[in-house]
C-alpha cells in the first residue's frame, strides 16, 4: 500500500504530475448546476451522458483524465444524505477508495471536504467531521504482509485536504495521526499469528512502545502471580509450555488526580485459545489467534492517550495466556481460587477468558479508579445476538452506558447495551463453590458478563464491552474485510477524550 503524509493544503492549488483530485457534492435540487461549476473550475468538459448518468438516481461517480496534468485525474462523487447516511459514510467511502488506486503510480491526492453544516446532525463536532474523512485512508491503507517473501513496496503519497476551517482541520490531523498509529498497532498484535506472540512477546512488545510514549509498564510472571494468588491467571495457563504474563500500563496525563477521572482499562490477552481441555472444532480455530483483542485494545487506547496527552489518569490491566490441552491444563470439575478469595468451579475450560479476567478485574477495582471498562472477545452468542460488527454493552450505570454508546455511534465501533439484571446469577450459580464458570446455552453473554460482575468492587461503576464479533474481520465495510479490525480503540480514545 502507501506511506502515507497528511497535510492541509493551501488555498491556492499547486497540481504536481501524478496527481489525482477527489471532490464531493451534495446530493440536492441544483446537483445540476454545482457539477456544472466543478468542471468549469477544473477546466473540463463532461459528455451529455456523463452529465445525465451522475444526476440520475442510480448515479454515483465521474471519474476524468486530464491531458494537462492538474491534476491527473478528477473524481467527482456525490453524496445522498438519506436514511442510509451516517458519521462512517466519508470513513468508508475513503477506505475504499485508497484501496482501489493502490495499484496507480499516484504520488499526490487532493481531497476537497464539503462544507459542513450540511452534516451538523449526524457529527458532534467539524473537528470530528474532518478527522473521519483522515481515519478512512487510514483505515483502508492498512496492510499485514510481514510473512510474505514477496512484498510490495510502499509508495509516498503525499495527501493533501482542504477545508474551510483551516485551524480545525489541522487540530484533527494532528489527533488522527496519533490514533492512527495506535490503532494499526493493535491491529498488528492481532495480525500476529500466535506462534509469534506467545504471553511473554506480547508483553515485550506492549512494554516497548508503551514504555517509548512516556506510560509505565509493570510485568508479572508466574512467581509475582502465585505471590499474588492469581489463581485464574495461573489456571488457564498451566497447560502451556509459553507461560502467562500480568501486565500492569500506568499512563499518568494529569498528576492532579482529583481533577480528573482515574479510569482503569482491562483486556482479555488469550494469546491462542485451542478451548483448552474442552477443545473446539478445528474450523476457524486460526481466528483464536486474535482472542487477545481486548488486550491489544487496552494497550493501543493507552498508547493513542499519551501520544495525544490527554489530560487523564489511566491504568492498564492485561492478564495474558494461552490455552492449550495437556497433561497440566485445568479442567472441567476443577475449583480455582482467585486473587479476590471467590472460587471458581470450571464447566468448560474453553470459558477461560472469564476467568484470566477474574484477577485482573479484582486488581484494577483494589486501585481504586473512578471507572473500570473492560473488553474481550468473550463470548460467541454475543455475535447471535448482535452480529459480527456490533459489540455488546453490559453496565447497570447508565451515565457510563450512555457516554459509552454516543462515543460508539461517532466513531462507528458502535455497541448495543444488553441487559445485567440480577435474575441472570442462577445460572452461574453452584453447589460446591462461588461461582461457576459457564451457565446454560441460553443468554451466554449476559451470563459471561454476570460472571465477571463478582469481581467488580460494587462501589466502582464498571462497563463489560464483548467484542468477540467486531474484533474479527468481516465483510460489514470497506476496511474490515481483511484483517483484524482494531475495535474499540477509537470508540475508547473518544470515551476518553470527552471526560471531564
Amino acid at each position: 500500500m502507501f506511506r502515507i503524509k497528511i497535510k492541509s493544503g493551501d488555498k491556492k492549488i499547486s497540481y504536481q504530475p501524478l496527481s489525482i483530485s477527489v471532490k464531493f457534492l451534495i446530493d440536492e435540487k441544483n446537483l445540476k448546476q454545482s457539477l456544472e461549476n466543478v468542471a468549469k473550475v477544473s477546466n473540463v468538459k463532461l459528455s451529455e451522458l456523463q452529465k445525465k448518468s451522475f444526476i440520475s438516481k442510480e448515479g454515483n461517480e465521474i471519474r476524468i483524465s486530464k491531458h494537462d496534468g492538474k491534476p491527473d485525474e478528477l473524481f467527482i462523487t456525490k453524496v445522498k444524505i438519506d436514511e442510509n447516511f451516517s458519521s462512517d459514510y466519508f470513513r468508508n467511502y475513503l477506505a475504499g477508495f485508497i484501496q482501489k488506486i493502490a495499484d496507480e503510480e499516484v504520488k499526490y491526492l487532493h481531497i476537497s471536504i464539503p462544507k459542513y453544516e450540511h452534516f451538523k446532525k449526524y457529527f458532534l463536532s467539524e473537528q470530528y467531521f474532518y478527522r473521519t474523512f483522515i481515519e478512512g485512508l487510514f483505515l483502508g491503507n492498512y496492510s499485514f504482509d510481514k510473512y510474505k517473501k514477496e512484498k510490495k513496496i510502499e509508495k509516498l503519497l503525499e495527501i493533501f485536504f482542504y477545508a474551510d476551517d483551516i485551524k480545525n482541520l489541522n487540530t484533527a490531523i494532528n489527533k488522527t495521526l496519533h490514533l492512527m498509529e495506535s490503532v494499526n498497532f493493535t491491529k498488528d498484535l492481532q495480525n500476529e499469528p500466535s506462534n509469534a506472540l506467545i504471553p511473554s512477546i506480547l508483553a515485550e512488545r506492549i512494554s516497548s512502545k508503551l514504555k517509548a510514549a512516556g506510560v509505565k509498564v509493570k510485568i508479572f510472571d508466574e512467581k509475582e502471580m502465585k505471590k499474588r494468588k492469581m489463581g485464574g491467571v495461573l489456571a488457564v495457563g498451566s497447560g502451556s509450555n509459553n507461560p502467562p504474563r500480568f501486565i500492569v500500563l500506568e499512563y499518568n496525563g494529569n498528576t492532579k488526580k482529583n481533577k480528573s477521572k482515574y479510569v482503569a482499562l482491562v483486556g482479555k490477552g488469550v494469546t491462542f485459545d485451542s478451548g483448552g481441555i474442552s477443545i473446539k472444532p478445528s474450523s476457524n480455530m486460526g481466528e483464536m489467534k486474535a482472542d487477545m483483542s481486548g488486550a491489544a485494545v487496552v494497550a493501543g487506547t493507552i498508547l493513542a492517550a499519551a501520544k495525544a496527552k490527554l489530560p487523564i489518569n489511566i491504568l492498564g490491566v492485561i492478564p495474558s495466556v494461552e490455552n492449550m490441552p495437556s497433561g497440566k491444563s485445568f479442567k472441567p470439575g476443577d475449583i480455582i481460587m482467585t486473587a479476590s478469595g471467590k472460587s471458581i468451579e470450571v464447566i468448560d475450560t474453553d470459558a477461560e477468558g472469564r476467568v484470566i479476567l477474574s484477577d485482573a478485574l479484582d486488581y484494577a477495582s483494589k486501585e481504586k479508579p473512578d471507572v473500570i471498562i473492560d473488553l474481550a472477545t468473550l463470548t460467541g452468542a454475543c455475535v447471535v445476538a448482535l452480529g459480527e460488527f456490533v459489540g455488546g454493552l453490559f453496565t447497570k450505570n447508565d451515565a457510563l452506558a450512555n457516554e459509552l454508546y454516543k462515543a460508539g455511534e461517532q466513531t462507528f465501533d458502535r455497541i448495543w447495551r444488553l441487559p445485567l439484571w440480577d435474575d441472570y446469577n442462577y445460572l452461574i450459580k453452584t453447589d460446591v463453590a462461588d461461582i461457576k464458570n459457564l451457565g446454560s446455552r441460553w443468554g451466554g453473554a449476559i451470563t459471561a458478563a454476570k460472571f465477571l460482575e463478582n469481581f467488580v468492587d460494587k462501589k466502582i461503576p464498571w462497563a463489560h464491552l464483548d467484542i468477540a464479533g467486531p474484533a474479527m474481520a468481516n465483510d460489514f465495510n470497506n476496511y474490515t474485510k481483511k484483517y483484524m479490525t482494531g475495535f474499540g480503540v477509537r470508540l475508547l480514545f473518544e470515551y476518553l477524550g470527552n471526560l471531564k
